[in-house]
C-alpha cells in the first residue's frame, strides 16, 4: 500500500494548518504555499503515471476496513482529475501571488483546504466521505468568493451559500437513506447491495439515489439547477474563478462514478436510472450556457456561461453511451477546464487595462498591452469554441465522431455545431466591443497587466496547445480510462476484495428507518 496515495490530502491540510500559524507573514506564506502547490504537482504528475498501468489502487487508513474506515482509491480517473487540478491550481496560485494574495489575512490557508477538498472528492471511495469532502471545498469556497469584499461579491456568496446549503441536505438525507437500507456507505459495496436489494427497498432506494443525482447535478451546474453559477464565478477574484473551473468537475465525476457503479448496469433497482432524462437535460444546459454567453453583459459572465455551456457537452457526450463518447468527454473535460481557467485569468487583466470600466462589454478607453491581450483573447477564444487546430477542435470531433451509431445523431450533431456557431458569436461581440470600439485615450486608473500576470496564463495556455501536440497518447489514455469505466468490477474488486471479511452486511430490517 503506497502512502502517496493518501499525500494529495494529507499535504495541503497540513499546509493550510502551518499557513493558518503563520498569520500575516505573507512573504513566508507565499514560499510555503507555492513549494506545497509544486509538491502537488509532482505527487499528482507520480499518481497519474501509477494509475496509468492500469491497476486500482486503495489506501485503507489506519487498516480501518470499510465502512467504519476511510478508503482511498486510485484509478485512472481519479489520477486524471488529481493531476487536472494541481495543473490549474499552480496557475492560479501564482496568479493570486500578484497581488490577490495581500487583500486579505488567510488566502493561501484557504486556498490549501480547498485543494485538499477538491483532492478527497476525488480519491474516496465512501459516500460519507465524499459528503465531508465536498463540505471541507464549499467552506472554503464560500470564504475565497467573498474575498477582497465588495457587494457584487457578498450578494454572490450568499445566493452561492444558500444553493449549496440545500444542497448538502439533500445530500446528507440521500446518504442517510442508502445507509438505512444497506449498512454501508462505500461505494463499491453499495454496488454491490443496491444490485441485490429486495423487492420492497427499491423505491426508497431510487429516491436516494435521485436525491443524489440532482445534488450532483446543483454541483456541476446542470440545467435547471445552473443558476447559482454565472454570478458565483463572474463575481470571484480571478484566481478564485479559475480555481473554480476545477469545482464544476467534481460535480460530472461524481455522475460518473456513480452511473459507472451503480446506476450503468442492465440489472438492478438503479439500473440506468439515468439514461431517460440526462441526455435532454445536457442538451438544454448546451444550449442555454451558450445562449448566456450571447446576452453576458461582463467578459467574466461571458466565461461563466461557457464553463456552464461546457457541463453540458461533456454530460451530452458521456449520455451517447458508448466508449468512444465517454472518452471524448474526458478529453473535453481537460480541455474545457485549461481555457476556462485562463480566461477568467485573461478578463482581469483586460478589466485592470481598461481602468474603472473594467470588463463590461461596452465602449470604453484604449487598453494598455492592448496588442497582447488581443492575441491572447484570440487564442483563447480560437480553443474554447473549437477552431480547427485546436484542442476543442479535437475533442469535438471525437465527440461527433462517436454520435455516428446514435438514433440521436443528427440532433446531437446539430447542437454542439449550433452551441460552437453561438459561442464564436459571443466572443466575437465581446473581442470587437473590447478592443475595436474604443476611444483614442487610455484611462486614468488603468494599469499594464505584470509580466507575473502573464506567466499562469502562458502556461495554461501552453497545456492546451500540448494537448494538440501530444492528442494521439491522450486520446489513448482516455479511451483506456473509458474502459475501466465500463468495467465497473474492477473497481469492485479492487476496494471490497480486501475489506468483505470484515465489512458488516446490511442492517437487519427491524432496525431500518
Amino acid at each position: 500500500m503506497s502512502h502517496l496515495l493518501v499525500l494529495p490530502i494529507v499535504l495541503p491540510a497540513l499546509t493550510a494548518a502551518l499557513l493558518l500559524l503563520m498569520g500575516r507573514q505573507l512573504a513566508i506564506s507565499r514560499v510555503i504555499s507555492f513549494v506545497a502547490s509544486a509538491l502537488l504537482l509532482l505527487i499528482g504528475i507520480q499518481l497519474f503515471q501509477d494509475a496509468n498501468s492500469g491497476a486500482i489502487q486503495t489506501y485503507v487508513l489506519g487498516d480501518w476496513a470499510a465502512p467504519f474506515g476511510i478508503v482511498l482509491v486510485l484509478d485512472r480517473l481519479s489520477g486524471l482529475m488529481v493531476l487536472l487540478t494541481s495543473i490549474v491550481a499552480i496557475a492560479a496560485l501564482f496568479y493570486a501571488m500578484q497581488g490577490w494574495d495581500q487583500r486579505g489575512k488567510y488566502f493561501h490557508a484557504l486556498f490549501q483546504f480547498q485543494l485538499m477538498g477538491i483532492n478527497g472528492a476525488f480519491l474516496t471511495g465512501d459516500l460519507f466521505n465524499l459528503f465531508v469532502f465536498f463540505e471541507v471545498l464549499l467552506i472554503a469556497s464560500y470564504c475565497l468568493l467573498v474575498y477582497g469584499f465588495g457587494e457584487r461579491r457578498l450578494r454572490a456568496a450568499v445566493h452561492y451559500v444558500v444553493i449549496n446549503l440545500t444542497g448538502s441536505a439533500l445530500f446528507l438525507i440521500g446518504v442517510s437513506i442508502l445507509y438505512g437500507l444497506t449498512g454501508t456507505l462505500n461505494m463499491a459495496q453499495l454496488a454491490e447491495r443496491i444490485a441485490s436489494s429486495a423487492a420492497d427497498d427499491i423505491a426508497l432506494i431510487r429516491s436516494a439515489s435521485l436525491l443524489l443525482i440532482a445534488v450532483f447535478g446543483i454541483k456541476a451546474a446542470l440545467f435547471p439547477l445552473y443558476f447559482w453559477l454565472p454570478n458565483a464565478y463572474s463575481s470571484a477574484s480571478a484566481p478564485v474563478a479559475a480555481l473554480f473551473a476545477i469545482m464544476t468537475k467534481i460535480g460530472i465525476y461524481a455522475i460518473f462514478r456513480f452511473n459507472s457503479l451503480i446506476f450503468g448496469g442492465s440489472e438492478g433497482v438503479t439500473a440506468d436510472i439515468t439514461s431517460p432524462w440526462l441526455m435532454p437535460v445536457a442538451m438544454l444546459t448546451l444550449i442555454l450556457g451558450g445562449l448566456g454567453a450571447l446576452a453576458a453583459k461582463r467578459l467574466l459572465e461571458l466565461i461563466a456561461y461557457l464553463t456552464v455551456a461546457s457541463v453540458g457537452m461533456i454530460l451530452m457526450a458521456y449520455s451517447i453511451g458508448n466508449q468512444a463518447s465517454f472518452s471524448g468527454a474526458l478529453f473535453y473535460m481537460v480541455h474545457s477546464t485549461l481555457i476556462s481557467a485562463a480566461l477568467f485569468l485573461l478578463a482581469e487583466m483586460i478589466g485592470q487595462a481598461r481602468g474603472s470600466i473594467e470588463e463590461k462589454l461596452q465602449t470604453g478607453p484604449l487598453m494598455k498591452q492592448g496588442v497582447a491581450l488581443g492575441i491572447a483573447v484570440l487564442i483563447a477564444g480560437a480553443i474554447a469554441i473549437g477552431l480547427p487546430l485546436s484542442s476543442g477542435f479535437l475533442a469535438k470531433l471525437m465527440i461527433l465522431q462517436s454520435a455516428t451509431l446514435n438514433p440521436h445523431m443528427p440532433l446531437i450533431w446539430t447542437l454542439i455545431l449550433l452551441a460552437s456557431f453561438i459561442g464564436l458569436i459571443g466572443l466575437s461581440r465581446a473581442g470587437s466591443t473590447l478592443f475595436w470600439k474604443t476611444s483614442h485615450v487610455y484611462a486614468a486608473d488603468a494599469h499594464s497587466p505584470s509580466f507575473g500576470q502573464w506567466l499562469p496564463i502562458l502556461f495554461l495556455l501552453g497545456a492546451s496547445l500540448l494537448m494538440v501536440v501530444y492528442a494521439a497518447p491522450l486520446k489513448q489514455i482516455t479511451d483506456q480510462t473509458a474502459a475501466q469505466m465500463k468495467a465497473p468490477q474492477r473497481y469492485i474488486e479492487a476496494v471490497v476484495g480486501q475489506t468483505a471479511d470484515r465489512a458488516p452486511r446490511a442492517l437487519p430490517r427491524e432496525l431500518r428507518p
